[in-house]
């Protein structure tokens, strides 16, 4: 295992999530099997008293998890500086052989407490707390991905050799890769661009039309073809080389780190489109807060991308 001052700081972040998540786990289970708001028996106000303190414990570990994934890219990025031929994240992830399942289960995982924390702020605005079962259910649920990404991350890091020669991103991230990465560049890039700007039209219809299903449907594929445009097609005019197309290095400083915005922005929108509708369906409310912080952040990233293509363009008169 190697050893910094940020991969300590994450096992033991780790070890302590772990710790509270497994008494908020036993806990969880026995308020969501005898909660009854309407009964007036003394077990009620013990069980009533204890989701408030499960559910601040609860808050706090999935409201630190969210910038804690930010946290891991930047420590794997510092890692590049160690690790033979690593040039960013991607070199330092690619050297586990789990390391990029661990990324994506992470991003999943980044939705799945998002929800829980707006859940748990609607439940506590509430006097009747209507959703207290649900969201100790969802915890029950959520706690196995949670658990996953804690063994994988104590994995990742136990596993990692800094003596290792890796493959470096412009490697991974290009047509000759032997992984399914390569698949992505045998794809027209036009295709796939012109998709990316479908779906973002789409969640413009869908908001003025106040559909949604059609809302969330389009925040789902629009990440995913988010991601897939900037690896292929956007990234190569943040760097101005047609050949680099690794969504790491956006995060260097070189960069002036503009990948964190980037992808901040693509979460911010998706996840309120997402989640935030998916939560005024179960409040019943016309409340189009959610909506607008979607369709305000998805905007933003369409633009932030486009930006770097247009501009490159209108300096040198043509396309990468």
């Amino acid at each position: 295992m190697t050893l910094t001052p940020e991969i300590i700081a994450l096992l033991m972040l780790d070890a302590l999530f772990l710790f509270f998540s497994l008494i908020a786990l036993v806990l969880s289970v026995r308020i969501f099997l005898k909660w009854d708001m309407h009964s007036t028996h003394a077990l009620q106000y013990s069980l009533e008293k204890q989701s408030y303190l499960v559910s601040v414990v609860i808050k706090y570990i999935f409201t630190l998890k969210i910038p804690l994934f930010l946290f891991f890219i930047f420590t794997c990025n510092k890692l590049s500086n160690i690790i033979t031929g690593a040039m960013c994240a991607a070199g330092v992830v690619n050297s586990v052989d789990f390391g990029l399942y661990l990324t994506v289960f992470k991003i999943i995982n980044l939705y799945f407490f998002g929800f829980w924390l707006l859940l748990n702020r609607a439940d506590m605005k509430e006097e009747k707390l209507p959703f207290t079962k649900l969201k100790f259910l969802l915890f029950i649920l959520f706690f196995v991905p949670l658990l996953a990404e804690i063994v994988l991350e104590i994995s990742f890091f136990s596993s990692l050799n800094i003596s290792k020669i890796v493959s470096c991103c412009g490697t991974l991230f290009s047509a000759a890769s032997t992984s399914y990465l390569s698949l992505l560049f045998k794809v027209d890039k036009t295709l796939v661009v012109g998709i990316f700007y479908f779906f973002a039209f789409l969640i413009g219809i869908a908001y003025f039309l106040k559909n949604s299903v059609v809302f969330i449907f389009a925040n789902g594929m629009f990440v995913i073809f988010a991601i897939v445009s900037l690896i292929v097609f956007f990234s190569t005019y943040v760097y101005e080389l047609p050949t680099h197309n690794c969504p790491f290095c956006l995060l260097q400083k070189e960069y002036y780190g503009v990948g964190y915005v980037m992808y901040v922005t693509l979460y911010i929108g998706t996840f309120f489109g997402i989640g935030g509708t998916i939560l005024n369906g179960l409040l019943r409310s016309d409340d189009r807060l959610f909506l607008k912080i979607s369709l305000l952040f998805d905007t933003l990233y369409v633009l932030i991308v486009s930006a770097y293509p247009l501009s490159y363009y209108l300096k040198n008169g043509v396309w990468l």
